[in-house]
C-alpha cells in the first residue's frame, strides 16, 4: 500500500451540490468517499502542465477566488492522497502543494 497523507483540495460546488475541478476537466464529477486515480493528462492553456490532483498542505490558496461573479462557489475539502510529489510554491500561491496520482475526498470543510 502506498503512503497516505491528509491534504486540502479546493473544488467547485455546483448548483446541484456535486463537486468538480476548478479549471482542468471541469465537466468531471468528483465523488465523496471514493478513491480516484488520475488517468487524464489534460494540458490547459495558461496553466503549467502538472498532471495529477493538485492539493495543498494547508487550507490556504490566496491566489484563488472563493466566489465568482457567475455565482460559482468553491469549497475546501479534506482529502487523503497517495502516490504524490511535493511542489514548493510561493506563499502567495499557498506554499507547499502536493500533486497526487490517487485521491479520495473525505469531507467537505465548508459550504
Amino acid at each position: 500500500m502506498e503512503k497516505q497523507i491528509k491534504a486540502y483540495k479546493l473544488l467547485r460546488l455546483r448548483r446541484d451540490k456535486s463537486l468538480g475541478p476548478l479549471f482542468v476537466g471541469r465537466e468531471q464529477c468528483i465523488p465523496v468517499g471514493k478513491w480516484m486515480d488520475c488517468k487524464d493528462d489534460l494540458p490547459h492553456p495558461g496553466l503549467a502542465h502538472r498532471p495529477g490532483f493538485h492539493c495543498c498542505s494547508e487550507q490556504h490558496a490566496p491566489h484563488i477566488k472563493m466566489k465568482l461573479k457567475s455565482g460559482e462557489e468553491r469549497v475546501w475539502c479534506l482529502v487523503t492522497i497517495e502516490n504524490y510529489e511535493e511542489l514548493e510554491r510561493p506563499v502567495s500561491q499557498g506554499g507547499l502543494w502536493y500533486v497526487a496520482r490517487r485521491m479520495k475526498i473525505d469531507e467537505l470543510i465548508g459550504e
